[in-house]
C-alpha cells in the first residue's frame, strides 16, 4: 500500500506523446492548445473610444465646440481636431488627430448652432489607447491551456481561425459485475443498476477525454481479459471499475497482468477509493477503480485528472483552497487520508454533507466539494481550515 502522494507523484510522472491537429474555431472549444500563441497585431490597434460621445481637446472644455464631423464604428475620422472643434463618434470609433478626450453624450448638451456644451464638471480621458491590451508579438495565449470561450475570442483577434490543439485522449470504460444491469433495465432483488459507467463517462467528458463506453463486462477471466484487450488496442486509456479487491471474483489485477499491463500500484493508503490499481503498457494507461461509485467518482477526480493533465502537458485545472469548517467534523477511523464531501455556506464555511459511505452517491449531489483530513487525525474543531477541491 502507497500513500496518496506517492500515487500522485507517480501518476504525475506519466509522459504522452500526443498527435495535433489544427482546428476550426467553431470546432475548438475545450480542446486543449498545442502552441504558444502570439499577437498579429496590436489591440487596440489604434486610439479608440469607449464610449459613445465627443471627441474633443480637454483644454476647451466646457465649450461650446463646433461639431465638424460625425463619424460611427469602422469609419475613419477625415478631419483634424483644431481648438474649438470635436468630432462626434461612437464606441469603437478610431480617436480623430488632436483629439486627448471623449466627453460622454449623455453630459453634453448640443446648441441649435451645432455647438456640444459640455455640462460636466471632470471627465475621465474615455480613450483606450494603440496597444494598452496587447502588442504585436506579445506572447498571449500559452501551450498546454483548456481552450475556453474568453480565449477563443482572443485567438479570432489575432487571426488564429485553425489553432493547433492536441488531439483527444481516447479512453475506454468497462464496468465490470455480474450483480450489474443497464439503467432502463428493473434489477432483481439481487442486482443493482450500472451508475459507474455512466458517472464515468460525464467525468471523461468533462476532463477533455473522448469516452467509448464497452458495456458491463461479466465476472468470467476470459471475457474480461477480451476486453481488456481490445480496450488497450483503441485506447490512451483504460477505466475499469469493480473486480478490484480480494473477492473470489475480482479478476481485475490477474487480468490486466496477462495482458501486458505493468502494475504501477494496486493499492493506496486512502479513502474512499483504497484498492485502486493503475499500470500502464507501452503508450497505454490502465486504471482499475473500485466498484463503490464515491470511490470511482473520488479517484478519478484524484487520479485520471492528473494523469489527464500529465498526458496533455497542461496545468492542473483543480480549483483547491483552504476554507474554514462550519462544524466539528469527527471520524472513527484515522488510518488513511480520507475525503468526504462538503457544501459552501454564504459566509464562507464549508459543511459536510450527509453522507453514509463509498456507495452513497446521491451524497454527493448536493456537494460543492471535497474536503480531506488527513491520515492520523481523528477531529476537526469547527472554524479549523481545511483542504477543499472544488467539484
Amino acid at each position: 500500500m502507497i500513500t496518496p502522494d506517492d500515487a500522485l507523484a507517480i501518476i504525475q510522472s506519466q509522459k504522452g506523446n500526443i498527435e495535433t491537429e489544427n482546428c476550426s474555431l467553431e470546432q475548438v472549444h475545450h480542446r486543449i492548445l498545442a502552441e504558444d500563441i502570439r499577437a498579429d497585431m496590436a489591440m487596440p490597434p489604434f486610439h479608440k473610444s469607449a464610449m459613445d460621445g465627443f471627441a474633443c481637446r480637454k483644454a476647451d472644455l466646457p465649450g461650446p465646440l463646433r461639431i465638424i464631423e460625425k463619424i460611427s464604428a469602422g469609419t475613419a475620422p477625415q478631419k483634424k481636431l483644431n481648438p474649438g472643434e470635436c468630432t462626434r463618434l461612437m464606441t469603437g470609433c478610431k480617436i480623430p488627430e488632436g483629439a486627448d478626450v471623449v466627453v460622454k453624450v449623455e453630459e453634453t448638451q448640443i446648441n441649435p448652432d451645432n455647438c456640444m456644451l459640455f455640462l460636466a464638471g471632470n471627465t475621465a480621458e474615455n480613450i483606450c489607447a494603440l496597444g494598452e491590451d496587447f502588442q504585436k508579438g506579445d506572447l498571449i495565449l500559452h501551450k498546454g491551456i483548456r481552450i475556453e470561450a474568453w480565449h477563443v475570442a482572443v485567438m479570432a483577434s489575432v487571426g488564429y481561425h485553425k489553432p493547433l490543439v492536441y488531439k483527444m485522449l481516447k479512453c475506454g470504460i468497462l464496468s465490470t459485475g455480474d450483480e450489474l444491469v443497464e439503467p432502463e433495465m428493473n434489477p432483481s432483488e439481487t442486482q443493482i443498476r450500472n451508475s459507474n459507467g455512466w458517472q464515468l463517462l460525464a467525468q471523461c467528458q468533462n476532463a477533455g477525454l473522448l469516452p467509448t463506453y464497452y458495456g458491463i463486462i461479466p465476472d468470467i477471466p476470459e471475457v474480461l481479459y477480451n476486453a481488456i484487450q481490445k480496450s488497450l488496442e483503441i485506447n490512451d486509456i483504460t477505466l475499469l471499475t469493480g473486480g478490484v479487491s480480494m473477492g473470489d471474483f475480482d479478476y481485475v489485477p490477474a487480468m490486466l497482468k496477462k495482458a501486458g499491463v505493468d502494475i504501477l500500484f494496486e493499492k493506496i493508503a486512502v479513502q474512499p477509493g483504497s484498492p485502486t490499481v493503475f499500470g500502464k503498457k507501452d503508450k497505454q494507461f490502465v486504471f482499475g477503480l473500485p466498484g463503490n461509485p464515491v470511490s470511482t467518482l473520488t479517484q478519478f477526480e484524484l487520479l485520471v485528472r492528473a494523469l489527464v493533465d500529465a498526458l496533455y502537458n497542461r496545468k492542473s485545472e483543480v480549483v483547491q483552497t483552504r476554507m474554514p469548517l462550519a462544524v466539528d467534523f469527527q471520524r472513527r477511523n484515522n488510518h488513511r487520508k480520507a475525503y468526504f464531501p462538503v457544501k459552501i455556506q454564504h459566509d464562507g464555511t464549508i459543511l459536510p454533507v450527509s453522507y453514509h459511505g463509498s456507495a452513497h452517491i446521491l451524497g454527493y449531489s448536493e456537494a460543492d466539494g471535497i474536503a480531506s483530513i488527513d491520515a492520523g487525525q481523528t477531529i476537526i474543531s469547527k472554524g479549523d481550515l481545511v483542504d477543499v477541491r472544488f467539484l
